[in-house]
């Protein structure tokens, strides 16, 4: 039963791990920069879209990183992130994405002084419309920034609490870990809890297991951003995996930034083996150039992974995520009876229903 882009692309499936500033439609980017009299390194199209591909190109985390200044250039008017969170969540539902969660920092869009309302507005409604259009549900995730001041991030955590119900489903912090821990940042974090808000840490992308270690202790976190590294502290992820925390995974993306050398040396195949909930997400759909069908299928073909084993994984994206219970188990029902059918029509002589378990 061997998985092509297509049957892929026909599965329902979730993104959680999905960067708002490293999703954008390179002809968006060029026509915002248009109205905005912002200077690009170039105007042409295909040559745009070259540069904007950068993670193929990219050797470290730091590289990586830096495309976002120039996608971040353009998303500084209100207009500009109800287009680009709506353009987001059209992207996502053309490949059969149900469930969509976006991050982003409010701070990184505030160099016109944005009030803050006009940031984190937007972008709810842009993927709500996108999102009701297509039948997918949609929210956003508010994220803190390592190298920035404590303060700021505690700052961007009152804003998730008042947001909370209203479109905002969590609160995460991203950026460099080196030289960054996120126990400096505790304070957010407190008060994240305390308003039974969930919560996602960017850990073990680029540092090592104790990253992950603080991310929980300290952090509290309820999911781990990547986790790539987890597996040099097998007592840490025995802890993970007993607790059934998620890892949300990016495969081209840890490639890209050097985290792993190729996809097939990712620990995602030992991750799962070993019994771990894992999901996989596209991190930045526009500089990984890639999709979440893309994603499932490089693990499919790295991992030898069959029907059985893409439908359990699709099935653990659902379970993690932050999602009310009852509209979580809804989904869950549903989506596995339309797994189950699209796999009977692909493979009729070979898939038996009765196989799966999760």
């Amino acid at each position: 039963m061997r998985l092509t882009l297509p049957i892929v692309r026909r599965l329902p499936k979730t993104d959680i791990h999905c960067h708002l500033d490293g999703c954008l439609r390179p002809r968006t980017m060029l026509e915002l920069a248009t109205e905005q009299g912002v200077k690009l390194p170039t105007r042409k199209l295909p040559e745009l879209t070259r540069l904007l591909n950068a993670g193929k190109r990219t050797r470290s985390l730091g590289d990586y990183l830096r495309i976002f200044d120039l996608t971040l250039s353009v998303l500084q008017e209100r207009e500009a992130l109800y287009r680009v969170a709506y353009e987001l969540a059209e992207d996502a539902a053309g490949e059969n994405v149900r469930h969509l969660e976006v991050r982003y920092s409010p701070i990184l869009h505030r160099k016109r002084r944005l009030p803050w309302e006009d940031i984190i507005e937007p972008v709810i409604a842009g993927l709500a419309d996108g999102g009701r259009q297509h039948g997918m549900s949609t929210g956003t995730i508010i994220c803190g920034i390592r190298s920035m001041d404590p303060k700021t991030s505690l700052h961007l955590a009152e804003l998730a609490v008042a947001y909370k119900g209203k479109g905002v489903l969590a609160f995460d912090l991203a950026g460099q870990e080196k030289d960054y821990p996120a126990k400096a940042h505790r304070a957010a974090f407190q008060l994240i809890l305390k308003n039974n808000i969930n919560s996602t840490v960017h850990a073990g992308e680029a540092f090592g297991p104790a990253s992950i270690g603080q991310a929980l202790h300290y952090c509290g976190a309820h999911r781990i951003g990547h986790g790539t590294r987890l597996r040099e502290d097998k007592d840490l992820m025995r802890y993970v995996n007993d607790q059934r925390i998620p890892l949300e995974v990016c495969l081209s993306s840890n490639v890209q930034t050097r985290t792993v050398k190729s996809i097939k040396d990712h620990p995602f195949g030992f991750y799962f083996g070993e019994g771990l909930r894992v999901t996989l997400n596209t991190d930045s759909r526009l500089i990984s150039d890639t999709t979440v069908s893309n994603e499932i299928l490089l693990a499919a073909r790295a991992f030898r992974l069959g029907p059985y084993e893409v439908k359990r994984i699709i099935i653990m994206g659902f379970k993690s995520a932050f999602l009310p219970y009852a509209e979580k188990a809804r989904m869950l029902r549903g989506v596995s009876l339309e797994i189950d059918r699209i796999f009977m029509e692909e493979f009729p002589e070979d898939y038996d229903r009765r196989v799966t378990s999760y």
